[in-house]
């Protein structure tokens, strides 16, 4: 059956869906072939849940709802010291003030020893028993009271260490992962053996850790949750969970502790909902996956005091968040040509939700890769979107091949002008556009002119950039400058556009120097570049003028960038003439001397969304807001950044700030700061 959100209307789907739930678990548990991604799987249990919640007499004798791993699979010649059980999971706010009533049901008052939250690692779950500071033994949770025995496994698993410092006996229980670049390791090693590659980090894990006699070694990672006492063992702490987790991680087994999602400890749900939604924000810049956090009572007594049922823990809850990888299926490929004349392949996909939003193209990254994962279309592939991030292609998922799969077809010329290909040092390029000869990325670098954060030109689309390209009215960026009404009428296909456009491109003259220099597109600058190129030479003039020696006085610009830079001014130069006849702003602004007010002296960096007092205000906005506050906006993250304001849905940015122990500030503390200042 197919998964949607359809609720399910009869006993045979129910008992359909229960066949698929078990099938799934018990591939997911085994070999890691599950014919479900994670979301469809959560839709599906949910769906199960919810039928037999209204039809209690019909629950099936195998159904999955109240079991450990569903069920589904072998029970495994290890017994669990302590059952090893599976967690409850909520997905929205609501239903997690639900948890906590329900425990303070049982704990018959309200929580006194507050909340731990930590992530929840998208992972196999993991038992490791040291006798004497030895890692003598590795269990899987089987179904949650034996295990199946990976021991073979020992010493392939960076964070369990085979000897510890310490002579200590005792149960470590945890999540073992492929951390990204372990994964792509993964996956390269396998392709080189002559092995299909991975579906996805989750489903490898479960299926390498059984895995016996490979002519090859996959290192994994673990991370410590739990830890339980064994008979004659060490006395663990009884305090608090958190105190736990500090000793496990003192006795050197690895927690999450020195990672940016490091676990945290709060008084109230309310809280705990606040950190679910930082760690969110963390999610795309973590190096491993997580598809949720893990909520749990901090006191050890208040867990005694709930205890546990049959399948779930009372005292701690999975919070799910929406899936970031979803399985879809390759419809097609399409070929464009970038700005840079780079060929770029663009996969066509069969629609599907990821991340709260639908997605029916995704990244291919470059020929390269689509050879080297053996990519084939009307596969099965692993789509995955995290945050902002453009959605990408992982691999074909191979076990769920028909047979109906066809080759992919590499374009044997530039798909736009029918000129030579370049395939050398791994990318496929225009040789034209590469060389500034042809006009195939034309498109693609007005579009990134008209950019938000470069010219802001929203009315400047990839329909009236088509039109504009082909009429041969607009041959780079400086002829935008010079498009009369009539041109513009024929390009938008009606006067009322035309005007707001011609509107939007006037008032693009007035831009920020380094916003203008950035729309140039010189390859090797970027944002963060450009406005240091603008800070330092002031004037389009000097940067025309300047050469390598000169740009290497820029920061971030060594010998290398400054040549590939200088090579393409003679080009440039034409384009600044046009500029400067249509009259756009072509100079920078000259320190005035020490600033003042709330920010004087910070250079502070905005990420996210501003979507409370602040909405109103574009990333431009935010800069003038920052720079009249006394402060220095800049793009990107470093050690000399002081102050990050955090966004909804925000970034890469987050941890690095973290890791670099710089300050960060929510939408609504900054809006109070700058609140003298702000003018919307």
């Amino acid at each position: 059956m197919s998964v949607t959100d359809t609720p399910l209307n009869s006993t045979a789907a129910y008992r359909e869906a229960v066949a698929l739930i078990r099938q799934a678990s018990a591939a997911y548990y085994t070999t890691g072939e599950s014919p479900l991604d994670d979301t469809s799987f959560d839709q599906l249990h949910e769906q199960v849940a919810a039928w037999e919640k209204q039809h209690p007499q019909d629950i099936a004798p195998d159904s999955p709802t109240e079991k450990v791993a569903d069920g589904a699979v072998p029970a495994g010649d290890v017994a669990h010291t302590v059952p090893m059980q599976s967690l409850a999971k909520v997905n929205t706010p609501a239903k997690l003030l639900a948890w906590e009533a329900s425990f303070q049901r049982r704990l018959g008052g309200p929580v006194a020893g507050g909340f731990t939250v930590d992530v929840k690692l998208d992972g196999t779950p993991v038992a490791a028993r040291y006798e004497d500071g030895r890692l003598v033994q590795l269990v899987g949770r089987g179904n949650g009271r034996q295990g199946e025995d990976w021991s073979h496994a020992i010493g392939t698993i960076l964070g369990l260490p085979v000897q510890l410092d310490r002579l200590l006996t005792f149960e470590v229980r945890g999540e073992c992962v492929f951390t990204n670049a372990q994964f792509e390791q993964a996956v390269n090693i396998r392709l080189k053996h002559g092995e299909e590659p991975f579906a996805n980090a989750r489903n490898a894990v479960a299926g390498s850790l059984r895995a016996r006699n490979r002519k090859y070694a996959l290192e994994m990672t673990f991370f410590a949750f739990q830890a339980v006492e064994l008979p004659e063992g060490e006395a663990l702490p009884q305090s608090t969970h958190a105190e736990l987790m500090q000793w496990v991680a003192d006795a050197g087994v690895q927690t999450t502790q020195h990672t940016p999602a490091k676990l945290r400890v709060v008084s109230t749900i309310a809280e705990a909902q606040q950190q679910v939604e930082a760690n969110a924000a963390l999610r795309a810049t973590l190096p491993f996956n997580i598809d949720g956090l893990i909520i749990r009572a901090n006191s050890r007594a208040e867990q005694d005091a709930v205890g546990i049922g049959s399948r779930h823990p009372h005292h701690t809850v999975a919070y799910k968040l929406p899936g970031t990888e979803r399985i879809s299926r390759l419809l097609d490929v399409d070929w464009s040509v970038g700005r840079t004349g780079i060929l770029a392949p663009r996969a066509v996909l069969e629609e599907v939700e990821i991340d709260g939003s639908m997605v029916s193209s995704a990244s291919l990254h470059n020929p390269g890769d689509i050879a080297r994962l053996g990519l084939k279309k009307n596969d099965r592939v692993t789509v995955t979107k995290a945050g902002d991030i453009i959605p990408q292609v992982i691999g074909p998922v191979t076990y769920m091949r028909t047979g109906d799969e066809e080759e992919i077809t590499f374009p044997a010329s530039c798909p736009v002008c029918g000129g030579k290909v370049n395939s050398g040092k791994g990318r496929w390029t225009c040789d034209a556009t590469e060389n500034h000869g042809g006009k195939c990325g034309l498109p693609a670098a007005l579009l990134y002119a008209a950019g938000r954060e470069q010219l802001d030109i929203d009315g400047l689309g990839p329909a009236v950039i088509g039109n504009l390209v082909e009429a041969s009215v607009v041959t780079d960026v400086g002829d935008l400058f010079h498009l009369d009404l009539d041109q513009l009428t024929q390009a938008c296909r009606g006067s009322g556009e035309a005007a707001n456009l011609l509107a939007q491109i006037t008032a693009a003259k007035g831009r920020a120097f380094h916003e203008v220099l950035c729309a140039l597109g010189i390859a090797g600058t970027g944002r963060e570049i450009s406005e240091r190129m603008a800070d330092h030479f002031l004037t389009m003039e000097a940067i025309v003028n300047s050469d390598a020696e000169k740009l290497t006085a820029v920061e971030g610009i060594g010998v290398k960038k400054a040549k590939q830079i200088a090579a393409q001014l003679p080009r440039v130069a034409e384009v600044v003439k046009k500029l400067a006849a249509a009259g756009v702003n072509l100079v920078g602004e000259a320190p005035t001397g020490p600033a003042t007010g709330p920010l004087a002296g910070k250079v502070v960096v905005v990420t996210g969304t501003m979507t409370g007092p602040l909405s109103a205000y574009e990333r431009a906005d935010m800069k003038q807001l920052i720079k009249a506050a006394g402060g220095t906006a800049k793009d990107d993250v470093t050690k000399k950044t002081s102050l990050l304001v955090v966004g909804e849905r925000a970034g890469s940015k987050v941890a690095k700030a973290a890791k670099y122990g710089i300050e960060t500030i929510t939408e609504e503390a900054f809006a109070v700061l700058v609140a003298d200042f702000t003018s919307h």
